[in-house]
């Protein structure tokens, strides 16, 4: 009898593991997230299509990865609520025409009250067009403005469901006319803006400089403001960003992700996926806004499974061909999280490696290499 119920059991078992499991994870996260974009009953038929069950169950699992930066989380969240670091930084500054804050990491430069006004970085948190928050980043921040000598701003923006990403790109630029109009306050350079994004926020960084470049109307910003946005952007860093929509959705479709990721939705649907590609606006732009636009600085990490590293040598490839000044940096086994992750302490693995492509292609920013 004892031989029996195992005989019975290791089918049982087995299927409740590759079978139940797999089916319970990715109608869980479909239940949550968004159901496939199928009229009536189709959707349903498609979300228990075998192939998108376990693709979607090994995305979901991928995500125990972040498990790993539980320490980081913690020392975040603690440096962010002590008011003893308040010397490092002013914490929730109004901005923009929606009334988000952003906060300001000081660079050591501005101890001294006789210095000149201090070069600005702007960094775009990532997070699917879904996800984020400016307080994660303080410790990135942190070391962002003591690496480069720079003051940073870490601004929240609209992301969705409270906005599109024409709103996100207008909270950008909202950003930018703020230290143009008010930086002078702390001292900053109002003439000297570096852009940087993470993931989502690198593509939104690209698409905020290329609006300003096309002078777009959506931005309802007056067009001589405009141009003093762009002649202020000294260059766009981009770290693992997505610059290819439509690209982008399929590899989100070969992993079975691509009706609960936030893109789609963020975008508008399919029909807007060419208008929002930095790829696609680029080679819309004619001569006289192809010089305008800032020097490029694209990292990736060639581990990344996230945003595959194609997305930035697709993107280098475009530059090059149309003269614009760029460089690209690919870090090896590196991956998506890492790139961001590892900046916020020294004793992260690839810390000195990223920051020091950063620091180089910051000081030819400055024009302190040739």
């Amino acid at each position: 009898m004892i031989g029996l119920k195992c005989y019975f059991s290791l089918p049982v078992v087995a299927g409740a593991f590759f079978v139940g499991l797999p089916y319970s994870i990715s109608l869980v996260a479909q239940w949550l997230y968004g159901w496939p974009n199928k009229p009536g009953y189709q959707k349903y038929m498609e979300a228990l299509k075998p192939r998108r069950i376990y693709c979607l169950t090994r995305a979901v699992l991928e995500m125990l990865k972040y498990l790993q930066y539980g320490k980081l989380y913690f020392q975040w969240k603690l440096w962010y609520k002590d008011d003893k670091n308040s010397k490092h930084y002013v914490k929730g500054i109004t901005f923009g025409r929606r009334g988000y804050k952003l906060d300001l990491y000081y660079s050591p430069s501005m101890d001294n009250s006789k210095a000149a006004p201090v070069p600005v970085v702007i960094f775009v948190y990532g997070g699917a067009w879904g996800s984020g928050e400016r307080s994660i980043y303080c410790l990135l921040a942190l070391q962002m403005a003591k690496e480069l000598n720079a003051s940073v701003i870490c601004p929240d923006y609209s992301i969705y469901p409270k906005g599109n990403v024409l709103n996100m790109v207008q909270d950008i630029c909202d950003s930018l006319l703020w230290v143009r109009e008010r930086g002078q306050t702390f001292n900053l350079d109002k003439d000297n803006i570096v852009l940087m994004g993470h993931s989502a926020g690198a593509h939104l960084c690209a698409l905020t400089t290329l609006f300003l470049v096309n002078s777009a109307e959506e931005l309802f910003i007056e067009l001589p403001k405009q141009r003093e946005l762009v002649s202020a952007i000294k260059g766009n860093i981009g770290l693992s960003g997505v610059y290819n929509i439509m690209d982008h959705y399929k590899h989100e479709k070969m992993r079975g992700v691509e009706y609960v990721s936030t893109m789609h939705k963020a975008m508008g649907g399919l029909e807007n996926f060419d208008y929002y590609s930095p790829t696609s606006l680029l080679k819309k732009l004619n001569e006289d806004q192809l010089k305008r636009v800032p020097p490029v600085v694209l990292l990736h990490g060639t581990s990344d499974i996230i945003v595959p590293v194609e997305s930035s040598v697709r993107l280098s490839d475009l530059l090059t061909s149309l003269s614009i000044r760029m460089s690209l940096h690919l870090i090896p086994k590196m991956n998506h999280t890492e790139m961001v992750t590892d900046l916020m302490a020294p004793d992260r693995h690839f810390y000195h490696t990223v920051f020091g492509c950063i620091k180089h292609e910051y000081s030819k920013f400055q024009g302190h290499v040739a």
